[in-house]
């Protein structure tokens, strides 16, 4: 990828055997498991604004679903401090990992490479995997369950986000426009697969669709996330020099256990945004693109109809073919990476419109639909009848368990049916190390090396504190290769921490951006 990109995943989470507990509480709890040494917050929320819109406002006030405000409430009766609330830590290879008030929640570091991106997504459900470990064993009665997926199926959601910079030169509103008929169509192979329909938070008959998060979008873009949800979200928080970039904070998407899936959602709208900037992406608009995520989610046909704004009829594949056939003509033969997203996107198109479950192992919602149809035929069950919604509900829940003994998508792997994208040692490495071609190694480093000193951390600021003296290194300029390249050869290169702010001083000095 041209483009710095990350991924943040909001994991549900269980307790076996516990009738009722504070989800808040055991979030939190279960982000103080990966702590080695005493716990200390050092999350700097003063440079965070969530009111500031890329539109050029600022909301008041964020509404929050009614679940939120009870939960609110109870913090507030609690009186738990908002460093201990959000448990926030930056870990050793540049991640975020933290609670997300009622769901821990990873955060990949910035990555350049799109495998890479994958295996830090892998290391984040493995982290996480321990830490539930860890958290069953502290408790006195109960298992602690993580599942990577968007719904509970009361009619409660929880992200998967994708973050990428951006330009701050393109209209932020022509960039929305331009993209809004390829992240509709895009669940077609980026699809997670969802049992049950829970638009209007009510469970209707056991029927399938390829989207976990469709049911619950209701704007094009907006500020919030949790009512309206919006699917692009205007938050201005770049994290980086705001004179030059944005963050492009897409929050549709679902969260794939397949590695070809997230590899594919991520790659394509890269390539999409290569176009964009590039001045030659496809400009195309639907007829109702709420209603058209939705349709195409629950459309049992698999032919994906869409109405456009002209009043003529295409098709997902036919939308997704256009921004295909385009990038083929503007990046084929770029690199390695461009060649295998181009190739693996039309294969995918190929076989949607023809034999789809050769995608079985690829594509997580035909994956899924493949396993239920299996169990459905094994216990005797019928997808029309009610009564065996709550059945296919359970496989669907345990096909997202990132426990590699009890989920059914490890299962699945262990046998060779999911096909593996990234080795088994690449993850490892990501759950120690940050990537080394971003500012992400800067950071992880500093953890690693130097965390007594730090006072403070973001993904963009470090706040030393050195013989009572404070000092801050601002990492927003620190966005291209050579600038990640020059901060690495600084910390790889000093031994102590007065000698490592002084060659970030000379390196400043050198203007490296």
């Amino acid at each position: 990828m041209r483009r710095l990109c990350g991924l943040e995943t909001e994991y549900g989470i269980q307790i076996e055997g516990a009738e009722d507990f504070d989800v808040v509480t055991e979030s939190m709890e279960l982000i103080r498991c990966y702590a080695e040494d005493d716990f200390v917050a050092l999350w700097n929320y003063s440079l965070e604004n969530p009111r500031l819109d890329m539109r050029g406002f600022e909301v008041e006030a964020l509404r929050n679903d009614h679940d939120e405000l009870e939960h609110l409430q109870a913090d507030r009766i609690k009186k738990i401090p908002l460093a201990s609330l959000k448990s926030d830590l930056l870990i050793s290879n540049g991640a975020r990992l933290y609670n997300d008030h009622t769901h821990p929640e990873f955060s990949t570091p910035e990555c350049r490479d799109l495998f890479g991106l994958v295996a830090y997504d892998r290391a984040g459900e493995r982290i996480l995997s321990h830490c539930a470990k860890l958290r069953s064993e502290a408790l006195l009665s109960g298992l602690v369950r993580l599942y990577k997926n968007n719904t509970d199926f009361q009619g409660h959601s929880y992200g998967t986000h994708e973050n990428f910079l951006i330009q701050r030169s393109l209209d932020f509103d022509s960039v929305v426009s331009a993209l809004i008929p390829f992240l509709i169509t895009r669940q077609i192979f980026s699809g997670a697969g969802k049992v049950g329909d829970e638009e209007g938070f009510g469970n209707g008959p056991s029927s399938y669709q390829i989207s976990q998060r469709a049911d619950f979008f209701e704007v094009i873009c907006s500020v919030d996330t949790m009512q309206n949800r919006p699917i692009v979200n205007s938050r201005d928080e770049p994290h980086a020099n705001s004179e030059f970039w944005r963050r492009l904070h897409i929050i549709i998407g679902d969260a794939n256990m397949c590695e070809w899936a997230t590899a594919i959602k991520i790659g394509t709208l890269s390539l999409i945004l290569d176009l964009l900037e590039d001045g030659c992406v496809p400009l195309l608009k639907l007829d109702n693109p709420i209603m058209t995520l939705k349709s195409i989610s629950k459309d049992s046909s698999y032919t994906w109809p869409v109405l456009m704004e002209t009043g003529r009829y295409s098709s997902a594949i036919e939308i997704q073919s256009l921004y295909l056939q385009t990038a083929q003509s503007e990046f084929g033969g770029r690199d390695f990476e461009t060649d295998w997203l181009l190739t693996e996107w039309s294969r995918a198109l190929d076989l949607l419109a023809g034999d789809r479950y050769s995608l079985i192992g690829l594509c997580d919602w035909i994956t899924k639909k493949w396993l239920l149809d299996e169990f459905v035929d094994a216990e005797g069950l019928d997808w029309e009848r009610e009564e065996d919604l709550s059945w296919l509900q359970s496989q669907d829940l345990q096909y997202h368990n990132i426990d590699p003994n009890e989920g059914l998508s490890s299962l699945l792997e262990a046998q060779g049916h999911i096909k593996s994208l990234v080795s088994n040692d690449d993850v490892k490495n990501a759950m120690v190390s940050p990537p080394s071609d971003t500012r992400a190694y800067f950071r992880g480093r500093i953890v690693s090396r130097f965390s007594s000193y730090v006072r403070s951390i973001n993904w963009d600021m470090i706040e030393f504190e050195v013989d009572g003296n404070v000092r801050s290194v601002n990492l927003k300029n620190c966005i291209s290769l050579e600038a990640a390249h020059a901060y690495k050869s600084v910390i790889d290169s000093t031994h102590d921490i007065r000698t490592l702010l002084e060659g970030i001083d000379r390196l400043n000095k050198g203007d490296v951006s």
